[in-house]
């Protein structure tokens, strides 16, 4: 159901429903009315495109479909095949389940939005999805960062890997990357919860991305800009300089090795690399898109969505590609699927 003010019908037009929206806050602004405070936000997205936008809602769709099957099916394999279980793959399953979760905080709600006359949502859904958008995708970049330690291990020392890369010490590294990311983006999301909305509450954004939502505060933002920055610089440089440290130890000590060894060790770090450079290249991008203010909104949507969607849309088919292991085993899983369906269409005829 949408949230509507009494005053607006919902045969009125969408834009007139956006000036109505930003015009409270001038209104509270010049005493005609006490700021009651907002009890819902209304998501902008992409609806200034008209119909156009259902092109990037059939692109979004498709795009989703693919995240939620391939990163499934490497969840599954991994999880079920029993000659997928080194480390590797246990951060692997891990990676997928994060960008599984990451993408469907906010893409069904974006969705949704394409198709609704007014995309809407509570105050607290509203920071929920906020806390969790970000908060994963600390997490993301936090098990990139345990995997960058797991290849170093295995090529820098080889001889010691099964007794470092014990079972306990996986669980602690993935639980670790779980709790940094909260620890840091938990007291931001809080102290943005109490902050004062009073209108207008249009976020002129696909989902409630902190940067939009905090121009809707109704008080001074600089210390919110000071603080969020600063918790968005230490989870990027942190994670960033540990995965760059594991790199130039790789790097130190692939040197010393022949071509053979060297190649062997390359084709071991391809697939995390280059996960790792789309990562953080995207969030250069989705950065600079806010900061260079003479972006239009749409830009910085689509950037965003971008952002959101690209790392998880990619990792099952880089890590697919660059791993025969992994190909072997979704080949064995697809085979074992469709044995399965040709015995149960063989049964079903039979019986009939």
């Amino acid at each position: 159901m949408e949230l509507l003010p009494p005053h607006v019908s919902p045969e009125s037009p969408r834009d007139s429903y956006l000036s109505l929206s930003s015009s409270h806050r001038s209104s509270s602004v010049n005493g005609t009315r006490e700021p009651d405070g907002v009890t819902f936000f209304i998501l902008q997205g992409l609806s200034s495109l008209g119909e156009k936008q259902m092109i990037f809602f059939v692109i979004l769709l498709l795009g989703y479909i693919v995240i939620l099957g391939g990163n499934s099916m490497i969840i599954f394999v991994t999880l079920t095949d029993p000659k997928l279980n080194s480390p590797m793959y246990f951060f692997l399953a891990n990676l997928s389940f994060v960008d599984i979760a990451f993408t469907t905080t906010t893409i069904p709600k974006m969705l949704s939005g394409f198709l609704s006359y007014v995309s809407s949502i509570s105050v607290p859904h509203c920071f929920v999805q906020m806390f969790f958008f970000v908060q994963l995708s600390v997490t993301s970049r936090g098990i990139l960062t345990v995997m960058a330690y797991d290849r170093y291990v295995a090529i820098c020392k080889p001889l010691h890997y099964t007794s470092i890369m014990t079972r306990p010490v996986r669980l602690l590294l993935v639980i670790g990357s779980w709790v940094f990311s909260t620890v840091i983006w938990l007291p931001v999301t809080i102290s943005a919860l109490f902050r004062p909305y009073c209108g207008p509450n249009v976020v002129k954004h696909g989902w409630c991305d902190p940067t939009s939502v905090r121009q809707l505060v109704c008080a001074d933002t600089s210390v919110d800009n000071i603080v969020s920055l600063f918790f968005g610089v230490v989870c990027l440089l942190t994670t960033g300089v540990l995965i760059l440290t594991s790199y130039i130890l790789i790097g130190i000590s692939v040197s010393k090795m022949n071509v053979a060894q060297m190649l062997k060790a390359f084709g071991t770090c391809a697939a995390h690399l280059t996960v790792v450079t789309i990562s953080y290249t995207s969030a250069s991008f989705v950065y600079i898109s806010y900061r260079v203010g003479n972006f239009p909104t749409e830009v910085r949507i689509i950037v965003a969505v971008l952002y959101a969607a690209l790392t998880p849309f990619l990792n099952p088919v880089i890590y697919s590609l660059r791993n025969k292991e992994l190909q072997e085993s979704i080949r064995r899983t697809v085979s074992r699927f469709r044995s399965a369906a040709v015995s149960a269409t063989k049964d079903v005829n039979t019986v009939s």
